[in-house]
């Protein structure tokens, strides 16, 4: 398809919705991608987010590309030194992540911009927390002068779309519930849907790279 395509049919998804194209980004997520292919299927076409689902190849490619890195997916809490090396992390998904993450953004003298990761699929391989956390977790991250909460994220089951578009409109209404701009949901699969329901950033990387 190719990253000019998803642009259209992010524009379009837009369109579908009463929404204006510009009040969503493209993640390019680049995880086991070459520098040298990104250069070419993303980066010659524009500046975007480039997305990373592990720490370690994240920072072998920082080194290489200048871009606006993001981390979206799990982070250990081992791992959470690393996390000012990142414009945003997508997937807090406990209280301990993000109180280690308030030492590493005291230690750096940094505030943290972080989405907090629900599991609204209620799948236990998958991270996240449950929706009927929030309410007790919200307030404690908002306590942390070292944190920025400035949304959610989530990781729909895989299905069709009756299975995964109310997960979508359930993100976007939590988002609005608890005043938080940003949703970062939908991937190659399923961003279009994703956009009708409300998502401001969405993670795409096979999309990108196909021809």
């Amino acid at each position: 398809m190719g990253l000019p395509q998803v642009l259209e049919r992010i524009a379009q998804a837009c369109r579908r919705a009463g929404r204006r194209p510009e009040e969503v980004r493209l993640v390019a997520v680049t995880k086991g991608r070459s520098v040298e292919e990104i250069r070419e299927k993303v980066l010659a076409y524009g500046t975007f987010p480039l997305g990373e689902s592990r720490v370690q190849e994240a920072l072998k490619k920082m080194d290489l590309l200048q871009a606006e890195w993001h981390l979206v997916g799990h982070l250990q809490r081992n791992k959470a030194k690393f996390a000012p090396r990142f414009a945003l992390v997508h997937s807090l998904d406990s209280l301990r992540l993000a109180e280690a993450l308030e030492k590493v953004g005291e230690k750096a003298g940094v505030r943290l911009k972080v989405l907090v990761e629900v599991n609204l699929g209620r799948e236990p391989q998958k991270h996240g927390v449950l929706e009927e956390e929030l309410p007790e977790l919200l307030p404690r991250l908002r306590e942390m002068p070292h944190l920025e909460v400035l949304g959610l994220m989530t990781v729909p089951p895989i299905g069709p779309e009756a299975v995964v578009r109310p997960i979508f409109r359930r993100l976007s209404e939590l988002a609005d519930r608890y005043g938080l701009p940003e949703r970062s949901m939908g991937m190659s699969d399923d961003y279009e849907w994703a956009v009708e329901e409300g998502a401001t950033l969405v993670r795409v990387g096979r999309a990108l790279f196909v021809d």
